[in-house]
C-alpha cells in the first residue's frame, strides 16, 4: 500500500485507491487462511482437559488427560463438561486475540464494528 490516493499535486487518485483497497483485500484473505490452518489450545485444571480450535473458532479436538475423572460419579462427569467448556472458550480468546492482531495490523484498526471483520461487538467471520 504505498501508492497515495492523493497525488503529488493534491488530486485524488481513483486508481491508487482501488489499488490499496484490493491490496488490503488479498492480505486480509491470505490472513484468513493462515488462521484457518492454525490451532489454538487452551487447558484447564493444570492440564487434565484441554481443547483446540482453529482460527475461526472451529473445536478441532478436546483432550481428556487418563485417571483424571470417574465416569462412574456424576458430579466428576458434570464437573468434566463445564471444563471442557472452559477449555474451549480458553483456545477461542486465544483464537480471538490473535484474529483481531492479524486483522489489525492489516487494517490499522478499520475492522473494529465492521461486521464479519472479527472486531469490536460484531459477530467475528472467523
Amino acid at each position: 500500500m504505498t501508492q497515495n490516493p492523493f497525488g503529488a499535486e493534491g488530486g485524488f487518485d481513483m486508481s491508487a485507491l482501488l489499488a490499496q483497497a484490493q491490496q488490503m483485500k488479498d492480505d486480509l484473505a491470505v490472513a484468513q487462511e493462515a488462521l484457518a490452518n492454525t490451532a489454538f489450545e487452551g487447558t484447564v485444571a493444570g492440564g487434565a482437559v484441554s481443547a483446540s480450535v482453529n482460527g475461526h473458532g472451529e473445536l478441532l479436538g478436546v483432550q481428556v488427560k487418563a485417571g483424571e475423572f470417574d465416569g462412574s460419579n456424576p458430579d466428576e462427569l458434570s464437573d468434566l463438561g463445564d471444563m471442557i467448556v472452559a477449555a474451549y472458550r480458553d483456545a477461542k480468546a486465544k483464537a480471538d486475540a490473535t484474529s483481531e492482531q492479524s486483522i489489525g495490523m492489516i487494517t490499522g484498526g478499520l475492522s473494529r464494528g465492521i461486521p464479519g471483520m472479527g472486531g469490536g461487538s460484531a459477530p467475528a467471520g472467523f
